[in-house]
């Protein structure tokens, strides 16, 4: 049974009704799900299904291309030389097929794409010249290669330009979706556990489905992670292999962001990674983007050039803070409890989560249909003009003429706003206001897991926001 993903179901199951065939593509990191989705929303019904192989040469891609065909009902008279003629196997496939709708599934085609495969050029005759004028045919195209995808199918400048009709970027489930899960899965979690196995795995729900009953989410982790068989202890030497073709520079890059809280310019980039200063550093770091493993901002006030590279996914921080140097305690996790490293880790992964779930801070303060801009910031000790020096991880611009400058605090109690605190604030509201000259009003908020205890600092801020409001 599948948990969330209600618009991408709706979606999908839609195109069974429609009178005309349709071309989806579904993309995103992966275990993210996506072809767990598509079985789901087809109920594991399909006139053809077919996943290419990870790393195998075309003639072996060819090879498991014909055993679908004959999986699915039809044996060829003849054993296809390329993909021209694989597809035109598969179309005979398809006018035998006496559905209503003929429902092709085709997984991993970034990996069917092998070096001086025709392939595309396959797959856009395929659709352009025969499937597309059919009103029986959906044809759906997956692959974890997120860059790929992008580059070959959906922004395609050749034969394939503008022929999707729909496109589906699964994204990683919210705070929300993960406690349906957990309560679907029949686990006793509290949300403030929930959020620590966020701050672990993110929201990918593979991930996820290790969790097992009758454990604590210290015991999951350990188990998951830290045993001598535990089943993700390979997963991030895993997860860029199966992505990236070579991916070493991948892998440098997502180290040096590890080690920076506010993530790095291009220019620190290539003096902690050594890559060059080229157009390949550029693709590197856009398909990181759209993997969702990091983000682009621009600092407030700065310009596009200035762009800072940010380190957004929660599981590779884990790894890389507590797994990549190895470890042989399979209690670990448990043994960390409440040390100086994991404590700072938390707060770091707490932001993170915030970074994430923008849309249901904006909600909670009631600036949901406010058109926003999201930054972070930061500014340099400058006495003579009186700026003490600040960083601020997040700030909300709205179009209203108001700034949020947030403060995010993990802590397991009810966060106590000191004088210390006060004065930071205060400090780095000055700092903004000096340096950027923003006339808009600047409104301090904190998010953190409990709320506050009351006392004579709370005044200082505008808005509070908890844990609960993060799960909305």
């Amino acid at each position: 049974m599948i948990t969330g993903r209600e618009e991408e179901l709706r979606l999908l199951r839609q195109a069974l009704q429609d009178d005309r065939s349709h071309f989806i593509a579904v993309y995103g990191r992966r275990r993210i799900g996506k072809t767990f989705l598509v079985r789901e929303a087809y109920e594991y019904r399909f006139t053809f299904q077919h996943a290419g192989l990870y790393r195998r040469k075309k003639n072996e891609q060819l090879y498991t291309f014909v055993s679908a065909l004959k999986e699915s009902g039809y044996t060829p008279d003849r054993t296809p030389q390329n993909w021209l003629e694989a597809f035109d196997e598969l179309k005979e496939l398809i006018r035998r097929s006496t559905e209503k709708k003929k429902v092709i599934f085709i997984d991993e085609l970034s990996w069917m794409d092998t070096q001086g495969s025709d392939l595309m050029a396959a797959l856009e005759h395929f659709w352009n010249a025969w499937a597309s004028a059919r009103k029986d045919i959906i044809l759906i195209v997956c692959a974890s290669a997120t860059s790929w995808m992008l580059s070959k199918v959906i922004h395609n400048k050749g034969g394939l330009y503008n022929r999707l009709t729909e496109q589906i970027h699964l994204r990683a489930f919210s705070l929300a979706e993960c406690e349906a899960l957990v309560r679907q899965m029949g686990l006793a979690l509290n949300r403030e556990q929930i959020l620590q196995g966020y701050m672990i795995f993110g929201g990918v729900p593979y991930y996820w489905g290790f969790l097992q009953k009758g454990k604590s989410l210290l015991q999951n982790v350990d188990r998951m992670m830290f045993a001598e068989d535990a089943p993700l202890k390979d997963e991030y030497r895993y997860l860029f292999a199966s992505i990236f073709r070579q991916p070493d520079q991948y892998l440098k890059i997502m180290r040096a962001l590890g080690q920076k809280k506010v993530g790095m310019t291009r220019e620190e980039l290539i003096a902690a990674t050594g890559i060059p200063n080229t157009g390949d550093l550029t693709k590197k770091l856009t398909e990181l983007e759209s993997c969702d493993f990091i983000r682009v901002y621009t600092a407030y006030g700065k310009k596009k050039k200035d762009a800072v590279y940010q380190l957004m996914d929660s599981f590779i921080l884990f790894y890389l803070r507590f797994m990549e140097k190895g470890q042989t305690d399979e209690h670990f996790w448990e043994n960390q409890r409440n040390t100086p490293a994991v404590n700072t880790w938390m707060g770091l992964a707490f932001e993170r989560v915030c970074l994430n779930h923008i849309e249901q801070i904006k909600k909670s303060l009631g600036v949901s249909g406010v058109l926003s801009h999201i930054h972070s910031w930061a500014c340099r000790q400058d006495l003579s003009r009186g700026i003490f020096g600040s960083q601020i991880d997040l700030l909300i611009v709205r179009n209203d003429q108001v700034i949020n400058l947030c403060e995010m605090k993990y802590s397991g109690v009810e966060f106590n706003v000191t004088e210390a605190f006060e004065r930071s604030l205060n400090r780095k509201i000055h700092d903004l206001t000096v340096s950027t000259g923003t006339r808009y009003a600047i409104h301090p908020t904190l998010i953190t897991t409990y709320g506050i205890t009351g006392n004579e600092h709370t005044d200082c801020l505008q808005a509070v926001i908890t844990m609960d409001d993060l799960f909305c």
